[in-house]
C-alpha cells in the first residue's frame, strides 16, 4: 500500500491537475478507483508547496462529473429498454420501474446531492438520474455541489494528516460519523419544506 500511495504521489505530481481529473473520472465512473488514493495525496503535495489547493478541488470536482456524465448517459441511452425488458427477473415490473422513475423526477435534486456524500453509494447515483431522464442542469449542479463538498474535506484531509493513509482513513471514517446526521438532518428540513409547498 505505501509503495502504491507512493505511486500515485508521483503520478500526480507529474501529470499534475489533468491527472486528478483522470483519475476522478474514474473514481465517478463505474470503475472502482477510490477518491481516498487520489485527492488526499494531491492535498499532500499542496501542502508541500507543489500544487494549488484550489485548483487541486477545482480538477476533482470537474472530474467527479465527467465520471457521473459517463453514468448518467449510459443509463439514460440503454437503461430503460434493458431494466424493461429484464427487470422483470429480478422483482422490477414496468410499474416498479415507473414509481421509481416518478420518485427521481420529483425528488432527483435531493437523492443525488445527497447520494454524492454517502460511501458506496456516491458513484452509482448517476445510474437512476439517467433511468429518470433527470434534467441535466440540475443534475451536474447537485453532482458538482455534493461532489464538491466530499472533494473539499478529502483535500483539506490530505493537506493535513499529510500522506499518511491510515491517518486520513482514520480521519474519513470520523468525519463520515459525523456526516451522516448532518445529512439526515438535511433530508428532514427538505421533507418538511415540500410538504409545505404540497410536492409529496
Amino acid at each position: 500500500m505505501v509503495k502504491f500511495l507512493a505511486f500515485i504521489v508521483s503520478g500526480i505530481n507529474q501529470l499534475g491537475y489533468l491527472g486528478i481529473i483522470f483519475l476522478m473520472t474514474l473514481e465517478s465512473s463505474f470503475f472502482p478507483f477510490p477518491s481516498e488514493v487520489v485527492i488526499p495525496p494531491a492535498g499532500y503535495l499542496a501542502a508541500k508547496g507543489e500544487m494549488n489547493l484550489v485548483l487541486i478541488i477545482l480538477s476533482g470536482i470537474f472530474g467527479s462529473i465527467l465520471g457521473a456524465l459517463i453514468n448518467y448517459y449510459i443509463a439514460y441511452k440503454f437503461g430503460r429498454v434493458f431494466l424493461l425488458k429484464y427487470g422483470k427477473y429480478v422483482f422490477l415490473d414496468e410499474s416498479k420501474f415507473n414509481k421509481i422513475e416518478q420518485f427521481f423526477n420529483k425528488h432527483g435534486e435531493i437523492t443525488t446531492f445527497i447520494g454524492r456524500l454517502l460511501p458506496g453509494i456516491r458513484q452509482y447515483i448517476s445510474f437512476p438520474a439517467g433511468l429518470a431522464k433527470m434534467d441535466l442542469f440540475k443534475f451536474i449542479l447537485f453532482t458538482a455541489i455534493g461532489a464538491g463538498i466530499w472533494v473539499v474535506i478529502l483535500a483539506y484531509v490530505g493537506y493535513f494528516v499529510g500522506n499518511n493513509i491510515e491517518l486520513v482513513k482514520k480521519n474519513l471514517h470520523v468525519i463520515t460519523i459525523y456526516m451522516i446526521p448532518i445529512l439526515a438532518i438535511i433530508v428532514i428540513i427538505y421533507v418538511l419544506f415540500t410538504k409545505r409547498r404540497g410536492k409529496i
